[in-house]
């Protein structure tokens, strides 16, 4: 005879472990931020920059190419992209973002 399931079991584990997860990456999430430099804004710029971001995402993918090139030199850790973290080497404060790469703010119009 087989052994009865014990469903009540499972489903503890599955939500145990969703929460592991979750616990998880709001910790590399809060790394990030931190390595970025980021916990210097004020919480509202910095969810303000998120949204930005998100938006900007949605309506011009490209912008998350660049995007995608500058976070691979950030975890690469290139001079050239540097950042509060990861220290450039020289002393010098990291250069800091340039106008095409940072996400415009939420509602503004593109320079023309």
């Amino acid at each position: 005879m087989r052994k009865p399931v014990d469903l009540d079991a499972q489903i503890k584990a599955l939500q145990d472990k969703a929460k592991s997860l979750k616990d998880r990456q709001r910790t590399q999430l809060g790394d990030l931020v931190l390595a970025t430099g980021a916990d210097t804004l004020p919480l509202e710029a910095l969810a303000g920059v998120l949204l930005a971001a998100v938006e900007q995402a949605r309506d011009k993918p490209e912008a998350v190419a660049r995007w995608t090139e500058r976070g691979t030199a950030f975890f690469r850790g290139d001079r050239k992209q540097g950042a509060r973290g990861k220290g450039n080497g020289t002393g010098d404060p990291a250069p800091g973002p340039s106008g095409d790469d940072a996400p415009a703010p939420a509602g503004s119009s593109p320079a023309p």
